[in-house]
């Protein structure tokens, strides 16, 4: 919280709880009372405030703050929570739920002000275990180990702390990465030079020099794109895009690669099938796909490319018949630098970012991309981007529903002796 925020608190808890406390040792019944709804006098309007408005100027401003605000007594009984403390469902009655908050508060009497994050238990929040940030303070001076009012200040850091773990975890792993192509390079330049009198071996390493070079700087490269991706950068104006023209784009990036493994590349579209978005992140994120598809196919084997309209979306679909991917892993391919086989990395290539960034130009389109696969039949990945609205004309009007059955077959027949498609048109 912004420490100016977290000064007012200051001294709008000096004004509430503050008064709160001294009522609470004293007990005088003739105290007016906000609680039991007696009457507290107001100042006429123009008039000075006096003394008697404030706590309950005080109060009204606490119960319009974001922050949670617990106040306990000696006892650990609520005697002050606001709107936003009870939302939480940390108070019930006079009663602090969380064990962890109690123990903040005896932690405050013992020793002072203290700041802690404490996790919520899911049942008790019902959206989801979170995280709040503790400020306990002490709203009465006194001795330190004498039992006194505590007041707790949280305010939920969930996301925060969420964002701070993946900024620490994308770190490490970007390091790690990183830190694999350049010792390899290294490596390498060594050999190289101790075998300067030897042109075949030079040869073979300055070869795989220039594979791990190649594999660095589509690394560099990838992270690049992923950044921004994420980034707070906004994205560029959406455009009508054709479907097929991002496909070719995609299958041509691609087609050298194929060439190499003897692999076919087919493609099945749905004509005239135009969407909302950025060409060249659509164009990546399909490349990313056909990319993936080739390097985990054997060779001479075929990946169908299907393109279609559905549910207001256009589906685009990558088919292989590779090695597929195991129950276990699918949730997680999407994930950075997540590789299903760890130790096909260094023979692949892979930089664990492909299927990253395709999931985020899909979210960043307000589409979603999807995976089926079986070990041993391959995979179909299914990219879905929104349609673009359709311009109004007179005639009949293509129907949205799905791809013609004839389309289908041809789309099978272009992965045969797989299975890989069944249960999907």
């Amino acid at each position: 919280m912004h420490p100016l925020l977290w000064l007012a608190l200051g001294l709008v808890l000096g004004g509430a709880v503050g008064v709160l406390a001294v009522r609470l040792s004293t007990r005088r019944p003739s105290a007016p009372s906000i609680e039991d709804g007696t009457h507290v006098p107001t100042s006429l309007p123009g008039a000075p405030t006096r003394i008697d408005d404030e706590p309950v100027l005080a109060r009204r401003l606490l119960d319009l703050m974001d922050p949670a605000v617990v106040l306990l007594d000696v006892h650990d009984s609520v005697v002050l929570a606001n709107p936003a403390a009870r939302a939480m469902g940390i108070v019930r009655g006079t009663r602090l739920l969380v064990p962890a908050l109690v123990a903040v508060a005896h932690e405050v009497r013992k020793s002072g002000p203290r700041r802690s994050d404490v996790q919520l238990p899911a049942d008790l929040v019902g959206s989801g275990p979170r995280m709040v940030g503790v400020h306990g303070v002490r709203v009465q001076g006194g001795p330190a180990h004498e039992p006194g009012p505590v007041a707790l200040v949280l305010q939920d850091v969930t996301e925060a702390r969420r964002v701070e773990a993946v900024r620490r975890d994308f770190v490490a792993n970007v390091g790690h990465e990183l830190k694999t192509p350049v010792g390899a390079l290294a490596l390498l330049a060594e050999a190289t030079q101790g075998a300067a009198d030897d042109p075949e071996t030079v040869q073979r390493f300055a070869a795989r020099m220039t594979h791990e070079a190649d594999r660095l700087s589509r690394l560099v490269r990838e992270l690049i794109d992923l950044s921004r991706l994420q980034g707070a950068e906004p994205l560029p104006e959406l455009e009508p895009v054709a479907v097929h023209d991002v496909v070719a784009e995609a299958v041509d990036r691609t087609r050298l690669a194929a060439v190499a493994k003897g692999i076919e590349l087919a493609v099945g579209e749905q004509d005239d099938l135009v969407v909302l978005g950025v060409e060249a992140q659509l164009a990546t994120a399909v490349t990313n796909l056909l990319a993936n598809a080739v390097t985990y196919s054997p060779e001479a084997t075929k990946i169908a490319v299907g393109t279609r309209a559905r549910e207001g979306f256009a589906e685009i679909a990558v088919t292989d018949s590779g090695i597929g991917i195991p129950r276990a892993d699918r949730a997680r391919v999407f994930e950075r630098f997540y590789r299903v086989d760890q130790s096909r990395a260094s023979a692949t290539g892979g930089t664990g970012l492909g299927l990253a960034i395709v999931k985020h130009v899909a979210t960043n389109h307000g589409g979603s991309v999807t995976v089926w696969s079986e070990e041993g039949l391959g995979s179909t990945f299914t990219l879905r981007i929104p349609l673009a609205p359709a311009p109004a004309q007179a005639g009949p009007s293509t129907d949205p529903a799905g791809i013609s059955r004839d389309r289908v077959d041809a789309l099978r027949a272009a992965v045969a002796d797989t299975d890989v498609l069944r249960g999907r048109s």
